[in-house]
């Protein structure tokens, strides 16, 4: 292990060679920083919760929307839910009323409804008539796509 102690030491000592680096290198925390915002663009989607229903499938195209629509959501055992929320069948109407009084009637809110495939169809259609009942005509019935063509 060898010093080269002639070349690079002036008259007085010092080093003629260039002054220490005083600034902080940001590019690897901006490269951690961007690595942690597409990981979070990425997973935040899938942290939404909902109702888990069983949807059908449908081979139609899916709806353009304004506003957020309100879910409502049947599980396997029949429970209603408006946006995640558990509503006594009792009170459905109620509830929906409610929803129906504070909208806008210029602009009504679209009313995405999932069942789950294994309901009575009456079920849905109580459902449906009382939304319709309640004035919110503007109901979608919520499906999965369909990846096989009939």
């Amino acid at each position: 292990m060898g010093m080269n102690m002639g070349s690079g030491i002036g008259r007085r000592g010092t080093s003629r060679g260039r002054a220490p680096m005083a600034e902080i290198n940001v590019t690897p925390f901006v490269d951690v920083m961007l690595v942690l915002l597409i990981i979070f663009m990425v997973t935040a989607p899938l942290l939404v919760t909902g109702v888990p229903v069983n949807l059908p499938e449908s081979r139609a195209n899916a709806l353009e929307q304004d506003q957020e629509p309100i879910q409502i959501a049947i599980d396997s055992e029949g429970r209603v839910y408006i946006d995640d929320e558990e509503i006594n069948r009792d009170a459905l109407a109620l509830w929906l009323g409610d929803i129906a009084a504070n909208q806008n009637p210029d602009d009504p809110r679209q009313i995405m409804l999932r069942g789950d495939t294994t309901l009575d169809y009456g079920l849905i259609m109580d459902v449906m008539g009382e939304l319709n009942r309640a004035g919110l005509n503007r109901v979608s019935l919520v499906t999965t796509g369909s990846s096989e063509a009939r």
